[in-house]
């Protein structure tokens, strides 16, 4: 498994991301979106056991070079958050992993965490090159979902008990 950090364009700038790729070199892409913490070592931990498995995953940096340490700081961060642009980051992380070498998918998977949920959602109500679609207890209040869009399988996992997103 080889993993580093890359840039791919996104509206007219660059972001970077984290690209873990499995040892053979190819295989599904997997786009993996952070929690509310940003792009910590947690969500490339993802990406490298998402290559583990056979999968190129990229984790685009949504807060750009940011990332919280407290409760506090990520609700700041995620409020924060420019949802125009980070659509267009999700859209240039697509495009960057489908035009990637070592993917084999015509279409990429995302999945996300908390805020990443909601976002890998609305990711796949925004883009037809989104295969499917994982959502982990996701959610944000200022994500609207185009619904009528959305043309990949949801899978969405929520807890019972969870009072901060609930099902």
């Amino acid at each position: 498994m080889a993993s580093e950090t890359v840039q791919f364009n996104s509206n007219g700038g660059t972001t970077e991301g984290y690209l873990s790729v499995p040892e053979s070199g190819k295989g599904p892409g997997v786009i993996v979106i952070q929690e509310w913490w940003g792009l910590v070592p947690h969500i490339k931990n993802v990406c490298d056991r998402f290559a583990a498995a056979g999968f190129v995953a990229l984790a685009p940096d949504l807060y750009h070079g940011r990332a919280a340490t407290s409760p506090d700081e990520a609700g700041k961060l995620m409020m924060a958050l420019d949802i125009a642009q980070t659509e267009k980051d999700l859209r240039g992380a697509i495009q960057y992993l489908l035009a990637h070498r070592g993917v084999t998918s015509e279409r990429v998977g995302t999945v996300g965490f908390c805020m990443g949920g909601a976002l890998s959602l609305y990711a796949a109500t925004k883009n037809e090159q989104v295969g499917a679609c994982v959502v982990f207890y996701g959610g944000h209040p200022k994500v609207h979902y185009d619904l009528e869009n959305l043309r990949a399988p949801v899978l969405g996992l929520y807890a019972g008990r969870d009072t901060f997103v609930t099902p």
